[in-house]
């Protein structure tokens, strides 16, 4: 039960930072059609560990347009004087196992990841550690202020509160 809480607290969470594109709606609705054991979703090519990384791959593309200040393919880049160049391959380490991703890059090499950090191999858990203040009696405020002090974040109280709402609403289903 706890692993499905922590599972859903990271997709909630990422789902504030992306937009879930038909396609990988699709994958996962494929996915979860065909899942019959636990292997099936969990697993090296499982259902939540694709949707884990096509969710983490997307938030990486939009931090670097975000941080290059451009979209992909724009002429705004021409001569920018900086610019995308590939993607490095890097494996981490998650609650539910290693998951491969593509991490995009930038000729000046000044793109620097938060949700993937450079040169760290483990995705921090921070949504179990909000879950967590939160089940303590910490306040949304308080959680806010802790974060940011332990981890340089600044996540604001509504989206702290929209983490634990909607936790609770689907443990309460589960």
């Amino acid at each position: 039960m706890r692993k499905i809480i922590n599972i859903f607290a990271k997709l909630f969470t990422w789902s504030f930072f992306i937009k879930l594109t038909p396609e990988i709606i699709k994958q996962l609705e494929e996915d979860l059609s065909q899942a019959k054991t636990y292997n099936d979703l969990m697993g090296k090519n499982g259902a939540i560990k694709k949707l884990i990384k096509s969710s983490l791959e997307n938030i990486l593309e939009a931090k670097l347009s975000e941080h290059l200040g451009y979209e992909k393919h724009s002429p705004e880049g021409n001569n920018s004087g900086n610019s995308r160049n590939g993607k490095t391959h890097k494996s981490i380490k998650t609650d539910e196992g290693m998951i491969d991703l593509e991490i995009p890059r930038d000729r000046n090499s000044s793109f620097d990841p938060i949700i993937v950090k450079k040169y760290e191999k483990t995705l921090g858990p921070i949504e179990d550690k909000i879950i967590s203040m939160y089940a303590k009696g910490m306040t949304t405020r308080d959680i806010q202020s802790h974060v940011e002090d332990l981890y340089g974040l600044e996540v604001t109280a509504a989206t702290i509160s929209r983490i634990t709402d909607s936790i609770v609403v689907h443990a309460k289903e589960w």
